[in-house]
């Protein structure tokens, strides 16, 4: 049931968030996911800092905020923000490779994924178990990984 309610949230989010990309041109929209990936990876910063490499004292409330950014920035319709023209062959403005919009289903898959990741990196977070979060942490980076691997230029 979690799992669905995930997907629901994530498809719900895309569907409320379409019109947005009609109203953003695509500078716009590469603007803005960009702008939402550094911010989603300031806060993996904080929280790789504190709970991986314990080079910053570890605060729980810190780590409970920053893993709710990120799994904000998973679950906030960011499908919206890759609209037609808005990749690396057609705008140079962005790493995203043509290979997104020719699999959508396989990039969908990716994405439901960092949002499922990212939701549960909020959940362990918010029980304070450092540990557990560290583990966490990892698996949210493998899921971006998958997507940076697949879909991002060097």
């Amino acid at each position: 049931m979690k799992k669905a309610g995930i997907f629901s949230a994530t498809v719900l989010a895309a569907a409320l968030t379409t019109p947005v990309m009609a109203q953003l041109d695509v500078e716009e929209q590469i603007e803005k996911r960009q702008a939402a990936f550094q911010f989603a990876a300031w806060n993996m910063g904080k929280i790789k800092a504190q709970a991986v490499d314990e080079s910053v004292a570890y605060d729980a409330d810190q780590m409970q905020a920053a893993a709710n950014a990120v799994a904000a920035v998973a679950n906030s319709g960011l499908g919206a923000l890759f609209g037609p023209g808005t990749g690396m062959d057609q705008n140079d403005n962005t790493k995203l490779k043509p290979d997104f919009f020719d699999e959508p289903d396989k990039a969908r898959e990716v994405a439901i994924n960092f949002a499922q990741q990212a939701t549960k990196l909020k959940e362990v977070a918010a029980t304070g178990d450092k540990a557990a979060l560290a583990s966490q942490f990892s698996e949210v980076g493998k899921a971006c990984k998958a997507c940076h691997d697949r879909y991002r230029a060097e």
